[in-house]
């Protein structure tokens, strides 16, 4: 599986509660949810993401909450890869379950800047900034928990 998109780029400690505020845990409908998705921490966000896109971030994105909200409504709003230095493990767990990809490459995220296509050849572990032409290694999935993820999340892969 592959994915190529422009970067948002974020800093360290994008907690679940500004990926999607608990005042829309309520909502079910996750076409809405991801109209929400990060307006705390970017207003223009669910405006400008486009289906393919790719998020960049710092150390422990996803910390706070266990809430599976945050992971799934990143998705809902067409990212198809998270790229990070680190994940706070719940988020880890919940994007795999759900099907999110992720990948964790400090030196990638160092480098790559908002609005820079980048390309992710998720079975490499390969990231590709478009833009600069610089490649970075990430440690690939292993095929049991990358079948999850290509099957849509945990859920999907069992049916």
């Amino acid at each position: 599986m592959k994915a190529l998109g422009t970067v948002f780029k974020y800093g360290d400690n994008v907690d679940t509660d500004v990926i999607i505020p608990a005042r829309y845990l309520n909502v079910t409908d996750m076409k809405e949810l991801a109209a929400h998705c990060m307006e705390d921490i970017d207003t223009d966000f669910a405006k400008n993401v486009q289906e393919g896109d790719i998020i960049v971030a710092g150390n422990n994105f996803g910390c706070g909450s266990s809430r599976e909200h945050a992971p799934a409504c990143i998705k809902a709003a067409g990212v198809s890869c998270v790229i990070a230095n680190s994940f706070a493990r719940i988020f880890y767990r919940n994007a795999i379950n759900i099907g999110l990809a992720i990948v964790e490459c400090p030196e990638a995220c160092e480098a790559i800047k908002a609005g820079d296509k980048v390309s992710v050849d998720f079975v490499k572990g390969e990231i590709i900034d478009e833009t600069t032409g610089k490649t970075f290694q990430a440690e690939p999935f292993p095929p049991f928990l990358q079948d999850i993820i290509d099957k849509g999340g945990l859920l999907n892969s069992i049916k």
